[in-house]
């Protein structure tokens, strides 16, 4: 089990109170403990993830307040091309009543502090906006923005490093990359450096090429993909303590049925496997194996199954009946190259990608067998019109978002890796200063309009979160399929996260 807690340096975007976290951030750095899952600086907290069994909130308490003893970072100053115009400069023109050349030449005529890296692998936050270009983020975020965008929000201003969604408003885009995983660097901008950018003209970059996976290792060959299937990704427990960098946690969505399609062949629960998306691949074995599937639905109901397949024999999983979502494992565990601990893929940071093709699928320990073994097994629960999960209050738990939540009825309007996005009844939200977003957490942004953060989930984000998702029902969640229909309850043991001031 994980939990989370906000360690609190002071309030609002403030140079001192940033070196403040800064230090503390480089202290974790340095000698992070065993029980520690993950801690992501922001401009005035860090949020850090931990293991609630093996530490309380006082000793936790205790532990951040000795934080700040060394040297926070000396910082580094970057200038930035850009290509400013198009996007939102007119509008911004026109809201701030300027014209556009002199937008740019307000935000381009100043230094600006990186407070922290987050949202998406690179992301800079950074401050202050002069005070003419304040202005709120959209009511409604964009579900795409183009990659190297540069925008503002309130006093903040960042850096889109690659094309995701967002609700800032946009300036231009930079003619180099902040963030290229093939880089012995892969950041360009760290927490503590000055950022001045320069107007200049030319073409922004493409995206970098993902850093493959798939085909690292060594191991037995026993699958060739013949149909890759809609979005059939390798994934194993996911990517800890890269929080701090913009890098998503990853993994499976359902790491339930990833655990019980590995239990079936005797490996480790969050040994590397394949997660099927809606629509799986077809294989051709190349050798007798054993694999194991399994998926439940958003309502929890189980179904797996394991057998040997022959040499020659075909796989097909188009059709997956139950969940949205299914785990298929092999023995030992897929043999997968690996990016900062984890097998697992990060689309938006291109890394890894989905299956293909002609692939070759490896496993570490493949045992062959022509005997036909067939295990089955299957749990069912009772079918209920709507999927009701459990809540727990949030970082910003107003009374009157927590109620509106709680009898509220909800359609899924989309879903994917990264979140599922609500519509119904409408919930007050804003905005908040940017911080770390906890895996789970119920996100609403001034349109009213929830989503729940799943494993893609940008690592910092500025609205408001009143409430996160019990942790046991994160599997089920990760099963929702557009069209669903669901409602919320609050856990009777549920619990706050912690606020610590330090």
């Amino acid at each position: 089990m994980t939990w989370g807690a906000y360690l609190v340096y002071g309030r609002g975007i403030d140079p001192r109170v940033g070196a403040r976290v800064a230090r503390a951030a480089a202290a974790i750095e340095a000698d992070p403990p065993a029980w520690l899952r993950d801690w992501i600086p922001s401009y005035d907290r860090i949020f850090v993830e931990y293991d609630p069994r093996s530490v309380d909130a006082g000793a936790l308490g205790d532990w951040a307040r000795g934080l700040e003893a060394g040297e926070g970072p000396e910082g580094r100053r970057v200038e930035i091309p850009v290509l400013y115009g198009d996007l939102d400069l007119p509008e911004i023109a026109e809201r701030t009543g300027l014209s556009p050349e002199e937008v740019v030449r307000l935000h381009a005529g100043v230094d600006y502090r990186v407070y922290a890296v987050g949202f998406t692998p690179g992301f800079p936050f950074m401050a202050e906006v002069p005070e003419p270009l304040r202005l709120p983020r959209r009511a409604v975020p964009r579900k795409r923005v183009p990659a190297h965008a540069v925008g503002i929000a309130g006093v903040q201003t960042g850096i889109y490093p690659q094309e995701s969604p967002g609700g800032w408003n946009l300036l231009g885009r930079t003619l180099v990359r902040v963030y290229d995983p093939h880089r012995a660097r892969p950041f360009l901008l760290e927490p503590g450096d000055r950022v001045r950018f320069v107007p200049r003209k030319g073409a922004p970059p493409g995206p970098p090429q993902p850093v493959e996976l798939l085909e690292a290792g060594e191991g037995a060959a026993v699958f060739e993909v013949l149909e890759p299937g809609l979005l059939t990704l390798p994934v194993d427990a996911g990517r800890f303590r890269a929080g701090r960098y913009g890098l998503a946690r990853s993994g499976p969505l359902d790491a339930r049925s990833l655990g019980v399609a590995n239990r079936l062949i005797g490996n480790p629960p969050e040994a590397a496997a394949l997660e099927l998306n809606l629509a799986g691949p077809v294989l051709e074995a190349l050798e007798g194996v054993t694999v194991a599937l399994a998926l439940q639905d958003a309502h929890g109901r189980m179904r797996a199954w394991a057998r040997t397949l022959r040499r020659g024999e075909r796989l097909d999983l188009r059709v997956l009946s139950g969940g949205a979502r299914g785990y298929l494992a092999v023995p030992g565990g897929l043999v997968l190259g690996r990016f900062m601990g984890s097998a697992s893929p990060d689309l938006k940071g291109r890394i890894g990608r989905p299956l293909r093709a002609g692939d070759r699928l490896r496993a570490a320990a493949a045992r062959s067998g022509l005997r036909r073994v067939e295990l089955s097994w299957r749990r069912d629960g009772r079918a209920e019109p709507e999927v009701v999960l459990r809540l727990w209050p949030g970082p910003q738990a107003e009374p009157e978002a927590l109620e509106a939540l709680l009898r509220g009825r909800f359609r899924v309007a989309a879903a994917d890796r990264m979140g599922v996005r609500l519509e119904g009844a409408a919930v007050p939200g804003g905005e908040v200063t940017s911080e770390g977003v906890p895996l789970g957490a119920v996100q609403v942004p001034p349109g009213g309009a929830p989503m729940l953060l799943l494993a893609d989930r940008g690592t910092i984000g500025g609205y408001a979160k009143p409430a996160v998702l019990h942790p046991a029902d994160l599997a089920r969640a990760g099963q929702l399929r557009e069209g669903d229909r669901l409602r919320f309850v609050l856990d009777p043991a549920a619990r706050a996260y912690d606020v610590l001031d330090v």
